[in-house]
């Protein structure tokens, strides 16, 4: 696996998802004036790039890890919110399968990050 070429895959990845969970929560704030779970949407799906950034720099493998498997954690509360405004009416299908999809996508790249990373001896 060409580590390199991973890294910049989440980074860019990372990034277009907070972007479409910020605008899609300022919609939902115009439109049907929903603050609360929105607000929790866009802390949890911003963070997990944030994250990301953080563990470029980290400190040690073991850094490293712990920095991802945080970010992994955020991205799995995205899907949590995004998964209650669908059963609350406040986002479309559509939406909630493209927003999903993207963060499921994230999930499957940290894992194969962690993994890789728990894999190796330096």
């Amino acid at each position: 696996m060409d580590y390199n070429r991973r890294e910049n895959v989440i980074k860019t990845k990372s990034f277009a998802f907070a972007v479409k969970v910020v605008n899609f929560c300022k919609l939902l704030a115009r439109t049907d004036r929903e603050y609360i779970l929105s607000k929790q949407l866009l802390r949890s799906g911003t963070a997990i790039g944030a994250l990301y950034r953080e563990a470029e720099q980290a400190e040690s493998k073991k850094d490293f890890i712990h920095k991802l498997s945080v970010s992994l954690k955020e991205c799995n509360e995205s899907i949590y919110w995004l998964e209650l405004l669908k059963a609350t009416n406040f986002i479309s299908n559509e939406n909630h399968a493209s927003l999903n999809a993207d963060a499921v996508e994230l999930i499957k790249l940290l894992i194969s990050i962690i993994t890789t990373t728990k894999s190796k001896n330096y």
